[in-house]
Formats: C-alpha cells, sequence, structure tokens
C-alpha cells in the first residue's frame, strides 16, 4: 500500500516568529540588585561630576543558549503541525447485517457419512469445515452462533469478530447441548437474540440434520412469529429423509419454516452440495459494502515532541556541568 508523509495542520508554522516579537515588543524582564551604601558615596559622586540613577542587572544570552531554545520551539510547533503517515484511502464494509447461525449438535450429527477432501468425518465435522469459509466472507454482517440439541445455547452473541466466530465453531462437539433435536426451541431463543439489535436486517440459517423432538414449542409456531418480526430464516437439512440409519430428515418441517419466513430450504448430502449451498445463500444475502471513506493514518507527532524534551535536558545537564567546572 503506497503511503505518503502530511502535515496536517500548515499553519503551525507561522507562529515560527513568535518568540522573537516576544523579545522585541515585551519589557525586558528587570532584577533588582542591592547596592554598598557608604558615607563617601554623595561625595565621590560630585567629585566625578556624575549623577545617581536606579539601574537593574538583565542576564545575558549566549549563543548555544539561543539555539537550543530555538531548536525546542521548531520541535514544539513540528509536534503540534501533527506529522503523519498516510495510505490511500480504503473501503470499510459497514455492517448492514444481523446473521445468526443456528446449528444441531446432537447426537446424530455425530455420524460418520460424508467425505471431505478424501477423508471421511461425521457430518458436524464436515459442515463446520465448509463453515468456517463462509464465515470469514461475510464481512459485513455480524454474526451470532447458537447451538441446540435438547435445548439452545449461545456459543457467541452477535459480533463482527468473524475469527472468533470460526474458532468457536472449532471449540463446538456433538452432544454439548444434549442428545435430542428441539428445532422449536432453537428458533424461538435465536429469535431473543436477533430482536435485541438494532440492525433492522435479521438473517436465521438454521441447519438440522433431524426431526423436531421438542415438546414445548412447535417449529412452524416460531416461524411464523419470526416472519412477524421480519426475521428471515433459511433452512439447511444435513442427509437424507430415507437414510436408514434412524435419523430420518423432516424436510417438510424444514420447508414450511423458510416459507414461512420468506427464506428458502436447502439439502445437502455431501461436500460439493453444501458449497453450492453457501454459494446461493451468499447470493440470496450478498455481503454489502457500503462505503465508508477513511485514510489508514499513523501519527509521528511524538517523534519531534521526544526531540524538544531531549534537546533541552541536554541543554540544561551541558549548562549544569560548565557551571560546575567553572568553580
Amino acid at each position: 500500500m503506497m503511503t505518503h508523509f502530511e502535515i496536517a495542520y500548515k499553519w503551525v508554522f507561522l507562529l515560527l516568529p513568535l518568540p522573537l516579537l516576544a523579545y522585541w515588543l515585551l519589557p525586558l524582564l528587570r532584577r533588582r540588585r542591592t547596592a554598598l551604601i557608604a558615607p563617601f558615596f554623595q561625595r565621590a559622586v560630585d567629585i566625578a561630576g556624575g549623577k545617581p540613577r536606579r539601574n537593574s542587572w538583565v542576564t545575558t544570552r549566549n549563543f548555544w543558549m539561543w539555539l537550543a531554545m530555538s531548536l525546542c520551539w521548531i520541535c514544539l510547533l513540528a509536534a503540534a503541525s501533527s506529522p503523519r503517515l498516510v495510505s490511500q484511502p480504503g473501503k470499510k464494509p459497514k455492517t448492514v447485517r444481523s446473521f445468526l447461525i443456528a446449528a444441531d449438535i446432537s447426537f446424530s450429527m455425530a455420524e460418520t457419512d460424508w467425505v471431505v477432501h478424501g477423508k471421511r468425518m461425521s457430518r458436524w465435522d464436515a459442515v463446520k469445515s465448509l463453515m468456517k469459509d463462509f464465515v470469514l466472507k461475510r464481512k459485513s454482517d455480524q454474526i451470532a452462533l447458537v447451538v441446540f440439541g435438547s435445548n439452545a445455547y449461545l456459543q457467541a452473541p452477535l459480533t463482527t469478530d468473524l475469527p472468533m466466530i470460526s474458532w468457536l465453531l472449532d471449540q463446538t462437539e456433538v452432544g454439548m447441548a444434549g442428545q435430542m433435536t428441539n428445532i422449536g426451541d432453537a428458533i424461538a431463543f435465536s429469535m431473543k437474540i436477533l430482536k435485541a439489535d438494532t440492525i433492522p436486517q435479521k438473517v436465521m440459517f438454521l441447519l438440522t440434520d433431524g426431526v423436531d423432538t421438542g415438546t414445548d414449542i412447535l417449529p412452524l409456531d416460531a416461524a411464523h412469529a419470526a416472519g412477524k418480526d421480519s426475521i428471515t430464516i433459511y433452512t439447511m437439512g444435513i442427509g437424507t429423509t430415507h437414510s436408514g440409519s434412524g435419523y430420518d430428515l423432516d424436510e417438510k418441517t424444514l420447508k414450511g419454516i423458510a416459507a414461512a419466513t420468506g427464506g428458502q430450504y436447502f439439502n445437502a448430502m455431501n461436500e460439493k452440495e453444501l458449497n453450492n449451498v453457501y454459494a446461493t445463500l451468499d447470493k440470496l444475502a450478498p455481503v454489502t459494502y457500503e462505503e465508508e471513506n477513511y485514510k489508514p493514518v499513523t501519527l509521528l507527532y511524538f517523534y519531534p515532541l521526544a526531540a524538544a524534551a531531549l534537546l533541552g535536558l541536554a541543554f540544561h545537564l551541558a549548562a549544569g556541568i560548565i557551571h560546575l567546572f567553572s568553580k
């Protein structure tokens, strides 16, 4: 990135002659000195023909004192002018959407029927390995992570710290939220988090591989309530409806949840299909960049300020040493 040197307040250097103006215009500092009173003083004055008068002593300044003071003044003005290194203007994404991921981590997600990059792994490990890349691309969204099983739990509140979300996905394991699949409770819990946020555009991404086993809140009832609060829910089913494993997928309910909120249902049975889901979701809820003009700035004022302090200190030390050895 190209950078250039810039002085923010050039007008400060108009103050450069201020000490000289003060020296010329202000009266000299006079210091009284005691005089010797002698009984023959008046007689001496009469003989000399002079006229007694009051006088004062003015401290003289040498060349080095003037030089040190001048350099210190220049350094102070340089610091006050705010020198800086400015990089090229960039585009900074503004947060425009709250995006919540509600992930099923019930025991059925431990099924090792997926192959990713030639390696056999569980459904949850496959999902999170691919989801991390998806999360890191959502640079204008603030993302929250909710995990659910028998109950729903907040893993990460709404945040723009996307690497932290990716790290928390790595720390989440199957069974941490219980062995059941309470979809209705997960939607209701996630709604509370989204409703508390002030950003108007709210999206929920619900992924599961099972059938709702909750008894408190029906998934479709929760979805209709979310639709009234302008929350769009995209649902994704992992696996098939006829897997024969005892963990069959309830696609009908997931499609109904998406339809009730203006979202869309996806199904993913392998790595390729899951990547296609993320790509489609990127198109349906694209990352929006709103230009916020800014320039990366590195302030340099402390360099001339430090130079002024060091110059003053060095001069006083040198003057003290000279005075000490001159005695």
